[in-house]
């Protein structure tokens, strides 16, 4: 088989954009936000929770990003509930009935997050981009923006903007998990975490197959 052939048989990469946020709580449980705004499943949320024992559990709202992102990160357990987000500026609300409520109070943009709104939104998003963000996020906020995922994937994460989050309350199975905290342990999902303080952060994520495909 040729190379152009080879090169036309590759499939295109896909591509999430929306937000993250990630929250420590003062129980040693922390939480990992998706709210997608546009995605190859269309707009949907989901939740990764780490427990302070380490067990990692996923929250999504279908069985296909259930499988997907299943086979995108690791997990001990996936679980498919209705995962809603209400958002304004100050405050996100998120339910996963019947396991988990959380409000989320964000923040004033600091100064890394007007430095990435000043990054055109093409170029930002971009994968070859983060050879030049991935150096700088492991320095100033202990992550990466790109590595290898499962499946046989790879993933680039395009930061465009970032908002501290200032209070967080949570429960799961009926449990307060209490106060906000920092993302401390890191998160153990996938080849990165979020950053340490707790944050908002505008992103465009793309995942390309590099092996076998796994179905969605």
């Amino acid at each position: 088989m040729s190379g152009r052939a080879r090169s036309r048989a590759r499939p295109a990469p896909l591509r999430f954009d929306g937000w993250i946020a990630g929250a420590g709580t003062s129980s040693g449980t922390r939480l990992v936000l998706g709210h997608w705004l546009r995605s190859p499943f269309g707009p949907f949320s989901d939740v990764m929770l780490e427990r302070a024992d380490g067990h990692r559990l996923l929250l999504a709202p279908t069985p296909e990003t259930a499988r997907f992102i299943g086979s995108t990160y690791t997990f001990d357990e996936v679980r498919v509930v209705p995962v809603r987000v209400r958002t304004d500026d100050r405050r996100w609300t998120v339910a996963a009935e019947p396991l988990l409520r959380m409000e989320l109070t964000i923040g004033r943009r600091g100064a890394t997050g007007l430095l990435l709104r000043a990054v055109p939104g093409a170029l930002a998003a971009s994968p070859a981009w983060t050879a030049v963000t991935d150096p700088l996020a492991r320095l100033l906020l202990g992550v990466r923006t790109r590595g290898s995922a499962g499946g046989g994937r790879r993933e680039w994460y395009g930061a465009r903007d970032l908002r501290a989050l200032t209070a967080a309350t949570a429960t799961f199975e009926g449990r307060d998990l209490g106060a906000l905290a920092p993302v401390a342990p890191p998160v153990r999902f996938g080849f990165g975490s979020t950053p340490r303080r707790p944050s908002l952060v505008r992103v465009t994520t793309t995942v390309r197959e590099t092996g076998p495909p796994t179905a969605p």
